[in-house]
């Protein structure tokens, strides 16, 4: 696998400060993406475990919350197979820190038995990742106003309340990091 970027103390792409991760490699193709250099899977540098261990070292102060997953489109079943190990050990190592991913696909079509974006590991990598903001760039419901998102038909998904009620739950965060009535 490999990757277009690495963000140390980020705050756009998730809540609280974040290491985050764009992964190389996406087929959706989304009319208006921000990044479609990242389409080509092997664009800007290789995952190597030298890579890996920055990552998790840059994990490990107390004020960064957690790492997030974005691309190109981590759900690409060449990378889930690259990424499943690498959060596994995140999630490990730092159980206290949160992982959001974005995607492209939907949550359903993730879990979906039928479909074509569902790996032998995808279970495990969505085991690991604790919100998921699901569904495709859609240029024309473009709302730069939504909250972690950057169209209205995309979802801020909390996987462990979902997990938890066996259906989807849209995630709410912190008020904290939330402008008052805005959310």
């Amino acid at each position: 696998m490999h990757y277009g970027n690495i963000k140390y103390c980020d705050i756009a792409d998730g809540e609280g400060v974040r290491t985050t991760l764009f992964v190389s490699g996406c087929t959706h193709h989304c009319k208006g993406c921000f990044q479609p250099e990242t389409w080509d899977f092997s664009y800007g540098e290789e995952f190597t475990p030298v890579v890996e261990k920055l990552i998790l070292e840059s994990l490990a102060p107390d004020y960064v919350d957690g790492l997030t997953v974005l691309g190109g489109e981590p759900m690409e079943p060449a990378n889930q197979r690259a990424l499943v190990g690498f959060l596994e050990r995140v999630k490990e190592a730092y159980p206290e820190k949160t992982i959001w991913s974005y995607t492209g696909d939907t949550y359903e079509g993730l879990v979906d038995p039928a479909s074509p974006r569902r790996t032998e590991v995808t279970d495990r990598l969505l085991a690991c990742i604790d919100v998921l903001v699901d569904g495709p760039f859609v240029e024309e419901l473009k709302d730069i106003t939504a909250r972690f998102r950057g169209s209205s038909n995309q979802r801020v998904i909390d996987l462990n309340a979902t997990r938890a009620a066996g259906e989807v739950v849209e995630w709410h965060g912190d008020e904290a990091f939330a402008k008052r009535g805005e959310w």
